[in-house]
């Protein structure tokens, strides 16, 4: 979520690459389209021809967590999702980022992550996610171009 602005056509032509190979294949792209590298990723599947699966952590995510710079964004990938996973949390709290991290984990067949290798604080960011993808035996692909920062 923390990019620095200037990273965010770095990490996009990043992400492009790693799923070029799927796109000659039936690409489904889950994500919670946070803003940042989730909002990217899920642009990229969309670019590639792919479907887009939103998983959304809690039922007022919208309301709660997308701030107004990233609406438009937000709006428009929930407009163009084949599906919409709603988890039945009312708040947007770590329980939910834990369940969203979860469904992600047992719908994929890969997990792309868009990490800079940094630990995360709880089992709802991506270091967790990166951990218990590895853990389960799925394939991982880690992506940081040289250049992409942190704000």
């Amino acid at each position: 979520m923390n990019l620095a602005p200037a990273s965010v056509p770095l990490v996009y032509q990043a992400i492009a690459a790693v799923l070029a190979p799927y796109a000659r294949e039936e690409l489904t792209g889950m994500s919670c389209i946070a803003r940042g590298a989730d909002s990217i990723f899920a642009r990229a599947v969309l670019d590639l021809g792919g479907k887009l699966e939103v998983v959304l952590p809690s039922r007022n995510y919208r309301e709660q967590k997308v701030r107004p710079d990233h609406a438009r964004e937000f709006d428009d990938l929930m407009r163009q999702a084949a599906k919409v996973h709603t988890l039945p949390f009312d708040q947007a709290n770590r329980d939910a980022y834990e369940a969203a991290n979860e469904m992600l984990l047992s719908f994929c067949d890969r997990l792309f992550a868009v990490w800079d290798g940094q630990g995360g604080v709880d089992k709802g960011g991506t270091a967790a996610a990166v951990a218990e993808a590895r853990e389960r035996g799925l394939p991982v692909e880690i992506v940081w171009p040289d250049g992409a920062a942190r704000n």
